[in-house]
């Protein structure tokens, strides 16, 4: 089948074309690129032929098998920029109109030479004007082509009854008039022309964004081996939904940072673009934008709706037990509990504010949440007075970093912004799934040690299969839920001296002594300090119909058993000695029933193996929901037996 390709698309590119949309023939693809996936391709008009790179949004055409060698596209956006002294054009969208054909022509490769001054010659019998080059007509009776939507596979010829696709005139490029010769060198002073995040790359020389701030990060000081510097970061959405992270240094911080606001729109042009730092920056774009003394930023006064204020892309709870440690993701959840807030000494001597929150959603899981720094007394404290008022809101998390630290768990960190009731579709489908019955519906924690995939989480056993079925001696710890009664709890030994210094985003735990001075020293940060924390570490007998166990409850879940902080009970009993509120707290907790989430592994202790049995998680029984859960177990034993 005849195809034939836009005359001089190859010149007129390059000689600063951006609107006639040619068609061309894919000559040859190339991967390139060992970090970044990157497709270089040869494009033709049939006469020249010129290397072109496609935008990474498009690399999907390729692999697909829609864009390959052979392959008739039409440029929809395209741009000639220089690259290391060498003409390149930067395909940032296409049409393939032929998926497959032969090579048409015998086309040369490109070079400065073939872009001499284009000039129009009027066709006599029609009144349309052709272009030449290199004084070469285009001959009135060639076979021209050119893309019609109405009908993208046919390519036929007047003389045989084909159809025709009409030429595409291009008239010689000029550049507006405004912008004039102010000298011995032309400078283009045309603003740049607006384009999606999703399309910039390094290989464009000019070009600008419009976008909406969605998050500004603090401002930090750094010392390194150049000396002392400031930097500080931004991150920008467009109306296409593009993300990209804009970071400043020194001299740019003092003029930019005071003018970016959250939530507003700013057109941005003139800065580099380099690889993205994935350790620090979350968003799914390669490249990240470094602003410099010559870049421009402008507030655009007029309020742009297309631009959303906030994109997100949430992950289920129950998706977060396979994520990788440090992953950065959005959760939407409903906050079912939130925890005091604490103040927590870091490595660094500096003190900073914690507060522990959990979050449920209709997956089955919950998970929590520990807020840090300002994040406890601002948006925690709304949270906890919402709580203790017993209204339960949704809370969006965007850019909350995974732990796996005792369990997966979700942390804040700088970048972190937290949604108290968003208006959005999924906080209305959490809202009508709670306010339904989500409320009352047990969901079980993949925080506390819970181990990866969860699938023994829900595995209901006695406390004399414990024992019976030898759980865990295998090489794998046992995880399981038990329904008994606190019989009785040690309370000689049930709290312990803790090292109160943050290693990361992690308390360092370890026990401390006092020193000669009357100071506390952590024999693993090598480090002494005025306060303590003190830990739950309380040795707890438990019992149901058929048998009895002792286990072990640390920090969260002995606050769960006893219902205050290990210091607060310390106090009672050793500084305030008031020996009956103590023992009326420690009796509050006998016999009653809880279901205690049990990680069960053989340890060894000097020649000796003992299986330790750990609390992961003591709640007390809702017996309505408890109720449910029975009557499911007894329908799912009597369905076994009908099908029997």
């Amino acid at each position: 089948m005849p195809v034939n390709l836009t005359a001089n698309a190859i010149s007129a590119i390059n000689g600063g074309d951006v609107n006639t949309k040619p068609l061309v023939q894919v000559v040859d693809i190339k991967l390139i690129g060992s970090t970044q996936e990157r497709y270089r391709l040869l494009l033709s008009d049939s006469l020249l032929t010129q290397h072109a790179m496609l935008a990474t949004q498009l690399n999907d055409r390729v692999k697909s098998g829609r864009v390959r060698k052979g392959s008739v596209v039409q440029l929809i956006e395209y741009i000639c920029s220089t690259v290391q002294d060498r003409k390149i054009i930067v395909v940032l969208n296409m049409e393939t109109i032929v998926p497959e054909c032969e090579i048409i022509g015998n086309p040369n490769m490109f070079n400065e030479s073939d872009t001499m001054p284009q000039k129009s010659v009027p066709d006599r019998s029609s009144g349309s004007t052709q272009l030449t080059n290199n004084n070469n007509f285009v001959p009135q009776n060639s076979t021209r082509a050119n893309f019609s939507k109405g009908n993208n596979s046919s390519f036929q010829n007047q003389s045989n009854n084909m159809q025709n696709y009409p030429t595409m005139v291009q008239p010689p490029y000029q550049p507006p008039p405004n912008y004039k010769n102010h000298g011995a060198i032309m400078k283009n002073e045309a603003p740049a022309r607006i384009i999606p995040i999703a399309a910039l790359n390094p290989y464009q020389g000019r070009w600008a964004i419009k976008a909406r701030v969605t998050a500004k990060g603090d401002l930090r000081r750094y010392n390194n081996a150049r000396g002392d510097g400031k930097v500080f970061s931004f991150d920008l959405l467009d109306s296409d939904g593009g993300e990209i992270r804009v970071t400043c240094f020194n001299a740019v911080v003092d003029r930019f940072f005071d003018i970016i606001e959250v939530g507003k729109v700013y057109m941005i042009s003139k800065g580099s673009l380099k690889p993205a730092q994935k350790n620090f920056n979350h968003l799914k774009n390669e490249w990240e934008i470094f602003l410099e003394a010559t870049s421009i930023v402008d507030l655009c006064p007029d309020e742009d709706a297309s631009i959303p204020r906030q994109q997100f892309s949430f992950r289920p709870i129950s998706e977060i037990e396979h994520t990788e440690n440090n992953s950065i993701l959005d959760i939407i959840g409903i906050v079912v509990t939130v925890n005091p807030c604490v103040s927590i000494l870091r490595k660094n001597g500096m003190e900073t504010q914690r507060r522990i929150l959990n979050l449920k959603d209709q997956s089955g899981r919950s998970v929590e949440l520990t807020l840090w720094g300002d994040f406890c007394n601002r948006e925690g404290q709304q949270l906890q007075e919402m709580v203790e008022t017993g209204f339960f809101p949704v809370l969006a998390v965007k850019a909350g970093k995974v732990s796996d630290f005792s369990g997966k768990s979700i942390g804040t960190i700088s970048s972190t912004q937290l949604f108290i009731n968003p208006d959005s579709p999924e906080t209305l489908a959490l809202r009508d799934w709670f306010d339904r019955g989500g409320k009352d519906v047990t969901s079980q924690s993949i925080s506390r040690d819970v181990m990866p995939g969860g699938s023994n989480n829900e595995l209901r056993k006695t406390v004399a299969q414990i024992k019976d079925e030898g759980l865990g001696r295998s090489d794998k710890p046992d995880w399981v839920t038990v329904k008994a009664t606190i019989s009785f709890i040690k309370t000689d030994t049930f709290c312990y001296t803790a090292c109160p210094l943050m290693i990361g985003d992690r308390q360092c735990n370890k026990k401390v002594t006092k020193s000669g001075n009357s100071r506390w020293l952590c024999d693993r940060c090598n480090q002494e300090f005025e306060e303590c924390s003190y830990r739950y570490l309380l040795q707890v007998q438990i019992q149901d119909h058929n048998g009895l166990t002792w286990v072990t409850a640390f920090q969260e879940s002995g606050e769960e058993i006893l219902g205050c902080s290990a210091k607060e009970l310390y106090v009672i009993k050793y500084e305030e000695q008031d020996d009956d509120r103590f023992a009326e707290i420690i009796r509050n907790c006998l016999f009653t029933e809880f279901l205690f989430r049990l990680k069960i592994k053989e340890e060894i202790y000097g020649d000796e193996q003992r299986v330790k049995i750990t609390v992961v998680k003591a709640d007390k029984v809702d017996y309505s929901v408890e109720s449910r859960f029975l009557l499911d177990l007894i329908s799912k034993v009597a369905l076994n037996n009908g099908r029997k």
